[in-house]
């Protein structure tokens, strides 16, 4: 399993998770850590500005120990409204289109996949991963527009 940081210019940081090993809170809390040393690495002028992150609501992403560190890191957690699994913004931009590369392809070793996927990330545009971006902020508004919608519907309506 692999985690994948990106932003609009591309991958930040990608993490391959050791086989028979889960996502908790606190491995989580500690990739978050290991995300801000790969901004201030990768795109040190974010260091001054605001960061808007997005994630889904799995368990390890939600936990008191993960919130914590998003705080402390001084992230703002864009709103991700729960069973949204289209607005994962590595579902319909970079999975897709990795997973019609390694169709059909065998590897011997982990190091052979990984080295396949950072190559297929590496060969995208960054107008690939702003185009991304884009049509998140165009999901995520359609989304949230209906989600409240539906809220005011149910209010006013017994």
């Amino acid at each position: 399993m692999a985690l994948v940081f990106w932003n609009a210019e591309g991958i930040l940081f990608i993490d391959y998770l050791e086989k028979g090993k889960t996502i908790a809170g606190e491995y989580y809390a500690n990739l978050l850590t290991r995300l801000d040393e790969k901004i201030c690495e990768k795109r040190p002028c974010l260091q001054k500005k605001r960061i808007i992150f997005h994630q889904d609501n799995a368990p390890a992403h939600k936990s008191v120990l993960a919130m914590g560190k998003l705080r402390n890191l001084h992230y703002e957690l864009l709103e991700h409204p729960h069973y949204s699994p289209d607005l994962a913004p590595s579902d319909f931009c970079l999975f897709p289109k990795l997973k019609l590369f390694l169709a059909g392809q065998r590897f011997s070793l982990n190091q052979e996949v990984i080295a396949a996927v950072e190559g297929d990330f590496a060969d995208l545009t960054k107008n690939h991963y702003r185009d991304g971006i884009t049509v998140l902020e165009h999901r995520w508004n359609k989304c949230i527009i209906k989600n409240k919608s539906e809220i005011i519907n149910s209010f006013f309506h017994c």
